[in-house]
C-alpha cells in the first residue's frame, strides 16, 4: 500500500530531503521514509504538498498535462483592479508564454490564516488586497509571475488545495497520512 500525505509546508522551507546549506529542508518535518515530492512549492511559499511513495501518482499529480487545479490565496500590492481581474481571467503573457485562464476572485483575508514568520513587509501607503486563484499549469512562480504581470505583485502565497485534497485542519509544519 502506498503512503499519501498532505503536508502544510512552512515558510522558507525547501522542498527536498537532502540539506541545503542553511535552508530547512523537508526532512526536519516528515519522517516517513521513501515519500517524495509531487510537484514543488517555492521555498517563500507556504502552503499545501502533496508527498507519496508512489511514482506514478506522483507524475499524475505533477505532470501539467493532467491539469489538476492548484488553488492559491495571494496577498498582493494595491488594490486589485477590475482589469486586472479580468486580464488573469483570460489568461496573461509571460516571458515563456501564454498561461491558461485562471479563476480568479477578490477575497477577505481568510481568519483561520496562520500568521507568517516573519511577517510580510508592510507599507503605510500601499495598500494590500487577497486574491483566491485556481490554475491548471504548475510553471515555475506562475502565481507570482502573473499577478506581477497585471500590476499586483504578490507579497505572500498559500496553496491551500490541489484538486480535492485541502489543508483544512494542517497548522504550518503538520502532516496526515491519506488512506
Amino acid at each position: 500500500m502506498s503512503n499519501l500525505l498532505l503536508f502544510n509546508k512552512p515558510f522558507r522551507v525547501i522542498c527536498q530531503f537532502s540539506p541545503a546549506g542553511d535552508k530547512r529542508t523537508l526532512a526536519e518535518f516528515i519522517d516517513v521514509p521513501g515519500v517524495y515530492p509531487a510537484g514543488r512549492l517555492d521555498y517563500d511559499s507556504e502552503g499545501l504538498l502533496v508527498l507519496t511513495d508512489d511514482g506514478a501518482l506522483q507524475a499524475r499529480i505533477s505532470n501539467p498535462r493532467y491539469r489538476r487545479v492548484k488553488t492559491y490565496l495571494a496577498q498582493v500590492e494595491g488594490l486589485a483592479r477590475a482589469d486586472a481581474l479580468r486580464a488573469l481571467a483570460r489568461g496573461v503573457e509571460l516571458k515563456d508564454g501564454p498561461t491558461l485562464p485562471a479563476e480568479v476572485a477578490l477575497v477577505d483575508e481568510p481568519d483561520w490564516l496562520w500568521p507568517r514568520d516573519p511577517p510580510i513587509r508592510e507599507r503605510r501607503q500601499v495598500p494590500t488586497c487577497w486574491l483566491e486563484l485556481k490554475i491548471r499549469e504548475g510553471r515555475n512562480r506562475q502565481v507570482r509571475r502573473m499577478t506581477a504581470a497585471v500590476g499586483h505583485p504578490t507579497l505572500r502565497l498559500v496553496r491551500t488545495a490541489i484538486g480535492d485534497w485541502s489543508l483544512d485542519g494542517l497548522a504550518p509544519g503538520e502532516y496526515r497520512r491519506l488512506e
